[in-house]
């Protein structure tokens, strides 16, 4: 006799709210649009700590450093959310919208009112990398869950097939089984939809936030994508898997982000206009963003105008004279009838070139054309320039300074210009700080060794080094980086009240004292060498005929020499010269 079999009853099985075979789609969609968030929210933290704090290798490497290793952190983590995977992940994502697209905002406001960015930077680069390293687990726990889960559509299809003899309804109703099975397949689709999703949001950074809707716009509107991606597939696709409870608590917290989101982007004008009014001080005249910087001018009405570049003083109203007359007129001891100026787009340098008799021939070679067109409009800047940029012997190219030496065509140009096969008697490099990493190419050996090829015989090299008092080891290094290139050098100074901030400082100075970063009012100079291709160096004398100035003198020149003499370590090495691969500022 042979034993009935023994029926077990049924398990209880939760029904997904959709086919397991169509799961897997959407959630791929929402990780491309998630990875894309992500990435957009690294780089504006690497964009905005650049531009506050300066030093952009420094900056990049520590955000993705850090969140990097938050994003394995919040990886671990994420294993305690697993049992509640569907909950755990829209929470995961508000809180990723809310923090990620408010990061520019309290960035920008604790520049503006602490003086002090670092630690914020640090704490969302931490905070982020953890949500975003708890993303793929969550979300990899929810497919393999849903496709696992035997709907009775699912074991129909199996037993009719079974019965029919035929294999499209085994295949069908297998298909699940199949993809469950296979883990391996299901981290590699996520995996190709988040980088494929990271590759989107870098190019829509640069080439569509950023010059659409700015930083803090930009971030505000990536997180109200993100608080829709995510919030939508959890409310949508995993509904049956929240209880009332949970629904309810995820649909209050994406309302309430996106309620903070939309706010902010309504009211963000007016948080930028107050932001810099507490960064620059009430007088400020103009505030222009150009396709590559923030320019700003300030000052009361009927005084020098002080203006600022990406929150660098660039030009001190009081102090312009002094910085600009002792970076050209001991250049100008020799002919002069050419002079080539790299920088200088607002005007100044070319307003003292111009001072002097025989001068043919000005070439301003200028990356930014709205600094340019700032200079040569705004009254009070064309009033303290004396026009000097709508002189007919000035000629500007709009370019980076490295590629014009080597020939390359100017990204975009005002006129015709002489190209670098013209030889100059003067050469006036009026460039940002070296410290700041952007453009440490334009303190490199190279750099200085294709402007060597530029200057006639006995021509002038005149470079502005930063502070020789605040920062020796950059100064000498630009010395050493001199002497490399084939030139003899001759070092010295001048002192300002707006010196000790053009490297950057956190915070702007309009009292003309010191900050956190900066050097004590006793260091507050500019140095500068002065070179000549050869062995001898030049001489350090203002030239015959030098027109009235202002502030320097023979003996403010002597003085500023010795100045920069007692800041030589003569008992150390020379420090070695900068070059492209191994720049050697900023340390």
């Amino acid at each position: 006799m042979i034993d009935p079999p023994l029926t077990m009853p049924p398990k209880r099985v939760t029904r997904p709210p959709v086919r397991p075979t169509t799961v897997r789609y959407p959630v791929l969609v929402v990780v491309f649009v998630c990875a894309a968030c992500g990435l957009v929210y690294e780089l504006e933290l690497v964009a905005l700590a650049s531009y506050l704090i300066g030093d952009s290798v420094t900056q990049a490497s520590v955000v993705l450093s850090l969140m990097v290793f938050a994003m394995g952190v919040g990886s671990l983590l994420a294993k305690r959310l697993r049992c509640r995977a569907a909950v755990g992940f829209g929470l995961v994502e508000g809180a990723l919208a809310l923090i990620g697209g408010c990061s520019a905002l309290v960035l920008y406001a604790a520049f503006a009112w602490l003086g002090e960015a670092r630690y914020v930077v640090v704490a969302f680069s931490l905070a982020i990398g953890v949500l975003i390293g708890a993303e793929i687990p969550l979300l990899l726990s929810l497919i393999q869950r849903a496709e696992s889960s035997p709907s009775p559509g699912v074991r129909e299809g199996v037993l009719d097939g079974v019965r029919e003899g035929g294999r499209d309804g085994v295949w069908e109703g297998g298909r699940a089984k199949e993809s469950a099975a296979d883990p391996a397949g299901t981290v590699a689709d996520l995996f190709a939809a988040d980088y494929v999703g990271a590759l989107v949001g870098g190019l829509a950074f640069p080439f569509l936030l950023l010059p659409w809707l700015g930083q803090l716009t930009g971030a505000l509107v990536t997180g109200g994508v993100n608080a829709v991606a995510g919030g939508g597939l959890v409310l949508w696709l995993f509904r049956r898997d929240l209880t009332g409870r949970s629904r309810a608590l995820l649909i209050g917290m994406n309302v309430a982000v996106l309620a903070v989101l939309a706010t902010a982007t309504v009211l963000v004008d007016d948080f930028e206009a107050a932001a810099r009014r507490a960064v620059y001080g009430d007088d400020v005249r103009v505030a222009v963003r150009t396709d590559l910087q923030e320019v700003v001018v300030t000052g009361e009405r009927g005084s020098p105008p002080d203006l600022f570049v990406d929150g660098r003083l660039r030009a001190g109203g009081e102090d312009a004279s002094r910085y600009h007359e002792s970076l050209v007129h001991p250049a100008m001891n020799g002919p002069h009838a050419r002079v080539l100026i790299f920088g200088g787009g607002d005007g100044l340098a070319a307003r003292e070139v111009l001072r002097h008799a025989g001068v043919r021939s000005v070439t301003v070679v200028e990356i930014d054309p709205g600094v340019v067109r700032l200079a040569r409009t705004n009254p009070e800047l064309t009033a303290l320039n004396r026009h000097a940029l709508l002189d007919p012997r000035v000629h500007v190219a709009f370019a980076d300074a490295f590629h014009w030496l080597r020939g390359a065509a100017a990204t975009r140009q005002e006129e015709t210009v002489a190209g670098p096969r013209e030889r100059y008697d003067v050469v006036i490099s009026d460039l940002p700080d070296p410290g700041i990493s952007a453009g440490a190419k334009l303190y490199s050996e190279e750099f200085y060794g294709l402007a060597s090829r530029v200057l006639a015989d006995e021509g002038r090299l005149v470079v502005h080094a930063g502070s020789a008092a605040a920062s020796p080891r950059t100064y000498w290094t630009v010395d050493s980086t001199l002497r490399a290139a084939g030139f003899a050098t001759r070092p010295y100074s001048a002192h300002g009240r707006g010196a000790h901030v053009a490297a950057g400082p956190d915070r702007a100075d309009r009292s003309g004292g010191t900050d956190a970063g900066a050097a004590d009012a006793g260091a507050a100079d500019w140095g500068y060498l002065l070179a000549t291709a050869g062995t001898y160096p030049p001489e350090l004398a203002l030239p015959a005929g030098t027109p009235p100035l202002r502030s320097l003198t023979p003996g403010a020149l002597a003085t500023g020499a010795r100045a920069v003499e007692r800041t030589r370590d003569e008992r150390a090495t020379p420090p070695p010269p900068s070059t492209l691969v191994h720049p050697r500022y900023g340390g």
